[in-house]
C-alpha cells in the first residue's frame, strides 16, 4: 500500500486512554507557521456561530500539530491535537479536575453512583442525557443527543456487530490494484517519486472507496476501532428513559465502569450520509432498528462512514453536519496545517459556557517559534516540547510572561514494526521467531536512552532520569516493582550494551548491517537529535543501517495503514499521551488488534500478555493490579516490543491578561479548565 494522507490526514478517546501526543511532533500530520488572521471568518449573528453575549474577547493558542479530523475514536483520528478541539467543543458524562478525580458534568448527564451488580456476575449501568442536551452546528438547526448517540458508540467501539475477519486481505487486495495503477509514479523501490503529492491523494482517496465499496457491497460490517472496555458490553444495550438513556451490561465487574462509556459522534448525522435519509429523526431510527436489530446492510454504509466520514481536508467543511458542536464553542474556520478558530456557542446552555469569545488553535511546529510568538504577544498561551535552547528561552521570559515546568502525561518510546517482513519480522527469518527477536533485542539494547536523557533533559530538568515503564509514571508506587520484574533496565542499558548486541546478532548468524527504516518527524528539533543520537549508536562495528524516514507528515503515516501490516518503516519514535487515570487504560496498546489492540499498529501479539490484560479489568486491588502490570511488561521486554525513553515535561507559558490556566498531567493538559478562562485585554 502507498497510502500517505488518508486523503484527510491521519494518524489515530474511548476507544483507548492513550492518544498519539503531538508534543511538536507525535502523531503530527505536518506544520505550518502561517498566520491564520487573514482568512478567520467576520463575525455575523448568533445563527452563523456568534458566541454568546456573556462571552469577550480573542486568544490564540499555539499548537505544534494540525486538527484534521472530527471522529477522535476512530483508529485514524485518535491523536492529541485532534482531542484538544474536540473537548472545547462537546461535552461529555465527565472529565478529570487539576487533582486528576473524575468529576461528573450532570448538566450533560448522569448515571449510577454505583454500578448494580448481576445475577451473572456482570454490572450494570444506566446512563441517561438532560433535555436540553443537543447537536449543534453554524448553519444548522439543534438535534438532540439521545440513545441512537449512544448505541452507535457501542456499535462502533464493542466489536460485536463487526462481520468482517479479512479486512486486512481486502485493503491488500485494492492496494495491490491501485499500485498497478499508479506504476508510473512509483519508484524502483516503491515509493512515490517526486512532485507526485496530487497523485498520492488521488491514490489515498481512491483506495478509501474502493475498500468501503467492497465492504458495503458485500453487506460487511466493519468499525475500525474496538475498544478493549467496551467489547465487554456484549449485549445491545437497552433504550430507556424515553429515548433519552441506554442501559448497559458489562459481562464482568469491570473495574473502570466510572471513566469509559460516553457519546462520540453524531448518529443522525452518520445515517443520515449513510443511508441517504434528509431527515434527522428518520436518520435516527433507522440505525436504532439497524443495530437492535443487527440489520447488516444498512449497518455496513454506517460503519464505512463512521471510520472515514468525518476527516477533514484543507479548509472547513462545507457540510457544518461534519463538524458539530455538543458544548461551549462552535468550529467556525479552519485551514490545515495552520489554525482551528472556535467561537462561543450561543445556544449551549450546560455548565461549562464560554468566557473567551473567540479560541484560534494556531499550528507552530517549531517550539522556540512558539516561544518567540508569545514574547511578542503573538499567541497568549503555548505548551511546546521544549529542547533546551527552546527551554532557556522560555524560562527566560518569567517576569513578562507566566511560565510552568511540571511532569507531564507523555513518555517518549522506541516501538518495533514485529509483521511488515521487515528486520523485526520472524517470516523474514522462514517464521524463526527466536531470530526476530534477537534482532530486536541486539537492536534495542543500542538505543542510548541515558545520552537522550542527559542531552535533552538535564540541562534544565537535573534529576530527570530515564523511564523504565510502559505503563506506569516514575515516582509512581507500582514503579520500582514493576520495573524490577519486567527487566527492562537490565536487558537495554541506558548506556547502551554494545557487546551484548553482537553477541546476539552474531548467535542469530543475521548478515549485518541489518537495514532499519526509522520514522519520527524531523522538523521537530528534539526528534532530530534523537533520531541522530540513535543513528550513531545503532551502526556502530556496522550492525545496523539506519534508513532515514523522517517527515513532517510522519503522524498521517503511523496509523494509515491500521489494522494491516505497517509500510515505510521498522520503528516509530514517538510519544503516547494518557488520557485516563483508568487502571486498564494500557491495554489498547498492547492487545492483539482482534482482540481490541485499537493502538497496537506493531503487529504485536502475545495470547498471555492478552489473557493478563483483561484480568485486569475486574481486579479491583491495587496490589494486584501492579503484579499484573509488571508480568504484562516481562513479556514487552523479552519479545521485544520496543523501548521506553524518558517521561516529558510539560512546559509552557501564557500571558499574564490570561487567567485560569492551570495544566493537568493528563490530555487535554492546558485545556481541561477553558471554561474557567477569561481574558483582559485592559
Amino acid at each position: 500500500m502507498r497510502r500517505n494522507r488518508l486523503a484527510a490526514g491521519a494518524a489515530m478517546t474511548m476507544a483507548a486512554a492513550l492518544v498519539l501526543a503531538a508534543c511538536n511532533g507525535e502523531a503530527d500530520p505536518g506544520e505550518d507557521e502561517d498566520d491564520p488572521t487573514d482568512e478567520q471568518t467576520e463575525e455575523t449573528d448568533g445563527e452563523d456561530g456568534e458566541g454568546s453575549s456573556d462571552a469577550s474577547g480573542a486568544i490564540t493558542v499555539a499548537w505544534n500539530q494540525t486538527f484534521y479530523e472530527y471522529n477522535q475514536n476512530s483508529a485514524t483520528g485518535n491523536a492529541a491535537a485532534n482531542a484538544i478541539v474536540l473537548y472545547m467543543m462537546n461535552d461529555g458524562f465527565r472529565y478529570y479536575d487539576d487533582e486528576l478525580n473524575v468529576v461528573r458534568n450532570e448538566s450533560f448527564g448522569t448515571y449510577n453512583d454505583e454500578p448494580e451488580e448481576l445475577d451473572n456476575g456482570g454490572i450494570a449501568l444506566d446512563f441517561v442525557l438532560s433535555d436540553d442536551t443537543n447537536w449543534y452546528g453554524v448553519n444548522s438547526e439543534p438535534v438532540p443527543i439521545d440513545a441512537a448517540d449512544l448505541l452507535l458508540a457501542w456499535a462502533a467501539h464493542s466489536g460485536h456487530v463487526n462481520t468482517t475477519d479479512d479486512i486486512d486481505e481486502i485493503e491488500a487486495n485494492v492496494a495491490a490494484d491501485l499500485d498497478e495503477e499508479y506504476a508510473e509514479f512509483l519508484d524502483e523501490d516503491g515509493e512515490w517519486v517526486e512532485d507526485s503529492e496530487d497523485e498520492q491523494a488521488a491514490y489515498d482517496e481512491e483506495f478509501q472507496e474502493r475498500v468501503d465499496e467492497i465492504l458495503i457491497s458485500d453487506d460487511e460490517v466493519y468499525f475500525n476501532s474496538v475498544s478493549p472496555s467496551i467489547s465487554l458490553i456484549e449485549e445491545t444495550p437497552e433504550i430507556i428513559e424515553d429515548g433519552k438513556g441506554v442501559r448497559i451490561e458489562y459481562s464482568v465487574p469491570f473495574v473502570d465502569w466510572d471513566q469509559t462509556f460516553g457519546v462520540g459522534v453524531p448518529a443522525h448525522v452518520v445515517a443520515m450520509r449513510a443511508l441517504d435519509i434528509e431527515d434527522p429523526m428518520e436518520a435516527k431510527e433507522r440505525l436504532i432498528t439497524a443495530i437492535q436489530d443487527n440489520v447488516v446492510e444498512d449497518l455496513a454504509p454506517i460503519a464505512a462512514f463512521w471510520n472515514t466520514g468525518f476527516q477533514f481536508g484543507d479548509t472547513l467543511p462545507e457540510d457544518d453536519q461534519l463538524y458539530l458542536s455538543s458544548g461551549a464553542y462552535l468550529m467556525t474556520d479552519f485551514a490545515y496545517n495552520q489554525f482551528t478558530t472556535l467561537t462561543a456557542n450561543p445556544d449551549y446552555t450546560g455548565d461549562h459556557a464560554a468566557q473567551i469569545e473567540e479560541i484560534t488553535v494556531q499550528i507552530i511546529a517549531e517550539p522556540t517559534a512558539a516561544v518567540q510568538a508569545l514574547q511578542n504577544q503573538e499567541v497568549q498561551l503555548i505548551q511546546p516540547q521544549l529542547d533546551p535552547d527552546g527551554m532557556s528561552s522560555l524560562l527566560d521570559l518569567e517576569g513578562q510572561v507566566e511560565t510552568f515546568v511540571e511532569e507531564g502525561p507523555t513518555y517518549e518510546h522506541l516501538t518495533l514494526v514485529l509483521n511488515n517482513g521487515g528486520p523485526f519480522d520472524p517470516e523474514t527469518y522462514g517464521g524463526d521467531e527466536e531470530t526476530a527477536i534477537a534482532v530486536r533485542q541486539a537492536f534495542l539494547k543500542l538505543i542510548p536512552r541515558e545520552e537522550i536523557v542527559d542531552t535533552q533533559l538535564r540541562t534544565f530538568s537535573p534529576d530527570h532520569d530515564v523511564r523504565n515503564s510502559w505503563t506506569t509514571v516514575p515516582g509512581a508506587p507500582a514503579y520500582d516493582m514493576i520495573t524490577e520484574q519486567s527487566g527492562m533496565a537490565e536487558m537495554y542499558p541506558a548506556e547502551t550494551d554494545l557487546e551484548g548486541a553482537q553477541q546476539l546478532l552474531e548467535e542469530a548468524g543475521v548478515e549485518t548491517p541489518v537495514p532499519v527504516r526509522i520514522i519520527s518527524d524531523n522538523s521537530n528539533a528534539r526528534r532530530a537529535t534523537e533520531f541522530r543520537l540513535i543513528q550513531e549508536s545503532a551502526e556502530r562495528e556496522g550492525l545496523f543501517e539506519i534508513q532515514d524516514e523522517m517527515t513532517p507528515d510522519w503522524g498521517s503515516i503511523l496509523f494509515s495503514w491500521f489494522p494491516g501490516p505497517a509500510e515505510g518503516y521498522d520503528a516509530a519514535l514517538f510519544g503516547w499521551q494518557s488520557t485516563s487515570t483508568a487502571v486498564g487504560s494500557v491495554s489498547a496498546n498492547y492487545l492483539d488488534v482482534d482482540a481490541g489492540g485499537s493502538n497496537n499498529f506493531s503487529g504485536y501479539n502475545n495470547e498471555a500478555v492478552t489473557e493478563l490484560l483483561q484480568r485486569l479489568d475486574t481486579e479491583t486491588d491495587v496490589d494486584t493490579q501492579g503484579e499484573i502490570l509488571a508480568e504484562v511488561e516481562e513479556h514487552l521486554v523479552n519479545d521485544g516490543f520496543g523501548v521506553t525513553i524518558f517521561q516529558h515535561e510539560m512546559a509552557g507559558g501564557y500571558d499574564p491578561r490570561l487567567s485560569g490556566v492551570d495544566p493537568i498531567a493528563l490530555s487535554p493538559t492546558i485545556f481541561w479548565n477553558f471554561w474557567e478562562w477569561s481574558w483582559d485585554d485592559e
